[in-house]
């Protein structure tokens, strides 16, 4: 059995702690009295009298808002054009593309998810700004996951100074300066991001 390296252990040890993360949210879903159903959040009926009971109404909300804060809302909605722009080329470009490669395209549903407005104590304000924070964060994790892929496809180099964030991928890349090691390190790669390197697994699966 081949050791694991000090990149593999520490990718190993993030899974850890994602699956610790995980099992922390389903205590607190637990706490919070609600369930998934076949993706679809269910409360319990008291507890969603309760969150209603709670809900701001909007005329009050919209009465203790800031002028600036409405005022600026059209330049942040604005920007719904450019992402779903985003979101069309960048999804015709896995479709077109991915295929040619041999690579797994990337499932837009395990990265947008779209499930806020089911909570009764958010007013219709409140949960069209949920909707559009949910689609857009979540189109931005999509895209950062297609165009990792692509990354680790053309070019799995690390960079010589440190990165403020990086994918999933980046830490298998190969090391800056690592000549000999480049196209070994290249072939391994694309071995991961393809159809056969990513069956089966989950998102988070990724980083092993």
């Amino acid at each position: 059995m081949t050791t694991p390296t000090p990149s593999e252990k520490l990718l190993i040890r993030i899974r850890e702690l994602q699956d610790e993360l995980e099992a922390e949210f389903h205590r607190r879903r637990k706490e919070f009295r609600y369930q998934l159903d076949n993706g679809r959040v269910v409360f319990e009926a008291e507890i969603r009298k309760q969150h209603r009971a709670l809900r701001v109404r909007l005329s009050t909300f919209l009465r203790h808002t800031r002028p600036m804060v409405v005022l600026t809302a059209p330049v942040i909605y604005a920007l719904i054009v450019p992402f779903v722009l985003l979101d069309l080329f960048v999804t015709l470009y896995q479709r077109i593309c991915f295929p040619v490669y041999g690579g797994e395209r990337v499932k837009r549903a395990d990265f947008i998810r779209v499930d806020r407005h089911h909570l009764a104590y958010l007013n219709g304000l409140q949960k069209l700004n949920c909707i559009y924070c949910g689609y857009c964060n979540g189109l931005i994790g999509y895209v950062q996951e297609i165009a990792g892929r692509t990354e680790a496809y053309w070019c799995p180099i690390k960079h010589a100074a440190r990165v403020g964030t990086h994918h999933a991928y980046y830490a298998q890349f190969v090391d800056y300066g690592d000549a000999e090691g480049f196209e070994a390190g290249l072939q391994a790669s694309r071995k991961r991001i393809t159809k056969a390197g990513l069956s089966g697994l989950q998102p988070d699966d990724r980083f092993l």
